[in-house]
């Protein structure tokens, strides 16, 4: 785990894996107006929650 927004495992949360990828855990948008293929997702990620992560360093 790289950084979570509370102590529950149901909030934006995101992970590190041992296949060098990230995870990301966090409602899907239902109202983005975007048109996505099926075989892909988006997930919305608090910016506090990225800030969190990467050290403050994205702004």
């Amino acid at each position: 785990m790289l950084a979570t927004s509370c102590d529950k495992k149901d909030c934006p949360t995101i992970y590190k894996t041992d296949r060098g990828t990230i995870l990301v855990q966090g409602e899907t948008p239902a109202d983005h107006g975007l048109t996505i293929p099926a075989h892909e997702t988006r997930v919305e990620i608090p910016m506090d929650l990225i800030n969190k992560a990467f050290g403050g360093r994205l702004g």
